[in-house]
Parts: structure tokens; sequence; C-alpha cells
């Protein structure tokens, strides 16, 4: 068992970005089985869910004339535009129908807001709202950080980036993810990581 001070962040193991899913991350749900036991390691776990409305801003849907995968100026920055997915309520914003979901102390919801997209479960892409999760992980006196799922280069490397930001000691577990590698995205995200002082980890 891991020390009390360390929690697990499980993120966005949802129907979508399985195989089969809307925005499908290859292997995605080869890492269900392995988190699952991982999840006995720890006394903390989190679960993070991507669950945005109908006409999310991120959606290529949402600008005619623009695909998928395509970049667009925000007022926040640059965002990436993907295919409508883990929309509230719908099967593919679940989770992985085999994913245990009952030792999770939390399950945090992310890119609710209509109009900025959320990757990292610490903070909107706007790079200042708060999701809440960091004041949830200091209130119980957890300093340490072990994260997981899909994809790397997104959700994940944003969380643990933000998590380094924060002063939280952070592990990512890069064999229990997968990534999207979009134009060399993961390379990007990886050297990122090392240089923030995210400990990678197979």
């Amino acid at each position: 068992m891991r020390p009390a001070a360390e929690a697990l962040i499980v993120i966005d193991l949802q129907v979508d970005f399985c195989p089969g899913g809307a925005l499908a991350v290859a292997g995605g749900d080869d890492v269900v089985a392995p988190l699952n036991a991982l999840m006995d390691d720890f006394a903390t776990v989190v679960l993070t869910q991507d669950w945005h409305p109908p006409g999310h801003r991120s959606f290529a849907s949402s600008h005619p004339g623009m695909a998928p995968f395509a970049t667009l100026a925000m007022p926040y920055g640059p965002q990436t535009l993907w295919p409508d997915h883990c929309v509230q309520g719908t099967p593919g914003a679940a989770f992985h129908p085999a994913l245990r979901t009952d030792p999770a102390a939390l399950i945090l919801r992310k890119g609710m807001n209509p109009g900025v997209d959320s990757y990292s479960a610490f903070f909107e892409n706007d790079r200042t709202t708060p999701t809440g999760l960091a004041g949830w992980l200091a209130d119980r006196g957890i300093g340490a950080v072990t994260l997981a799922g899909l994809a790397t280069d997104f959700c994940v490397a944003f969380s643990a980036l933000d998590a380094a930001r924060l002063g939280l000691a952070v592990t990512v577990r890069e064999g229990l993810c997968r990534a999207i590698d979009l134009e060399g995205s993961l390379a990007a995200r990886r050297a990122a990581m090392a240089s923030a002082g995210v400990r990678l980890e197979a």
C-alpha cells in the first residue's frame, strides 16, 4: 500500500476514448485491467470524467467549415477541435464498463463550461479557472499523485504539468496510459513533463 499522502488519479477512462468510441485512443482499453489492480495500492483514488454539454466550443461541429483536429484560436489560446465526444449523459461519456469505480473517493467531471475546454484535472484550458481538485487533495493532506489513463499527451500530461506547478510530487505511469500523438504531441508533452520534474515510469 502506498503512503496515505499519495493519491491515484485515473484520467478519462471513458467509452468514447476507447476503441470504437467517438475519439478513440489506440489501445485505450488495454490499461483498464492493470489500473483496476493498481487501485488496491492506494488509499485514495480519484477518477476524472470528460463531461461536455452538447455543442461544446471545442467540437469541430460547432465551427462550420472546420474539420476535427484543426486548431482554432480561442480567447484563452489555441484549441484543437475534436469530434463530438463525451457528451453529458450519452453512452460514450460513461466510464469503460470494466473500470472499477467503487474505490473512487472522488469522481471529478470536467469540460462542463460550454466555452472552455478542460484537459487538466486541475484547471480549465484558460489555465486559471480551477476544478477544485487541488483544494480537495490539500484538505486530505495529499502531496503526491500518480496519474494514468487517457490520453498521455493531452489530459494526462496537462494534469501532470498542473500538479507539478501546484507543488505536488507527480508520477505518470506511462505504461498505463495511451496517447493520441497528434503531430508530435507525445514527444513534446513528454519533454515538457520531464522538464517540470514529473517522474515518468513504465
